[in-house]
């Protein structure tokens, strides 16, 4: 669980996270590392794990606040995509499987990342890599996911009410742009701004839940 380890272990990913790389300085020297990577992480709720029913903690939302507080702002900000995983009820398991097997979201997966490659053309300087949507730059994004009118008023009303950093202000409109390209549209709409935003930081309700602090 991400938030037993110490900050200042997580803290020092900060710089690999938004840059791509790690740059370690020694007098007047400093050498730059290429450290791009996935970071993929987990949590419970609350330090007594959470969870509905039986598993619901004792000790109200205030320990839920607490143990997501081991984790920094700046260092939740550089992460893209939250998603809450609820328990698995029997009634999930009699469900039929989903239309949409593993076969075959890799091949929508590899399709939008062909017209990421396509996109940019260029390799990334550090790697050698044909360049995806993450490694667009601010001044980049202007060009290849300019939202249109309703995802632009609903990107600035969210930006608004959430507070979002510039870094995830850009953030957001990177994931829509993916999500656009996985839908296969040529531009970007207020469907993919509203998908990418649901996935920003959640924080802890009254009854220490992870709810969106956008409201709906």
């Amino acid at each position: 669980m991400i938030p037993e380890f110490p900050a200042q272990v997580l803290d020092s990913l900060r710089q690999p996270l938004e840059d791509g790389a790690v740059v370690i300085s020694r007098a007047n020297r400093h050498v730059r590392y290429p450290a791009r990577f996935q970071l993929i992480a987990a949590m419970n709720p609350c330090r007594c794990g959470g969870g509905p029913g039986d598993g619901a903690c004792r000790r109200g939302p205030s320990c839920a606040r607490q143990y997501q507080s081991r984790i920094s702002g700046p260092f939740f900000d550089r992460i893209d995509l939250f998603y809450d995983t609820p328990p698995v009820t029997a009634m999930d398991l009699a469900l039929p499987a989903p239309t949409e097997g593993t076969a075959e979201a890799a091949r929508r997966v590899a399709a939008a990342r062909n017209i990421q490659t396509e996109r940019y053309q260029d390799h990334h300087p550090d790697e050698g890599r044909r360049a995806i949507n993450a490694d667009a730059s601010a001044r980049r994004l202007v060009d290849i996911a300019s939202p249109d009118e309703a995802a632009s008023a609903l990107l600035s009303d969210a930006a608004a009410k959430l507070a979002l950093s510039a870094r995830a202000y850009h953030r957001v409109l990177k994931v829509a742009r993916t999500i656009a390209d996985l839908d296969g549209a040529g531009g970007v709409r207020r469907v993919h701004v509203a998908e990418a935003l649901s996935y920003r930081r959640r924080v802890a309700d009254e009854q220490g839940a992870l709810e969106p602090k956008l409201a709906h």
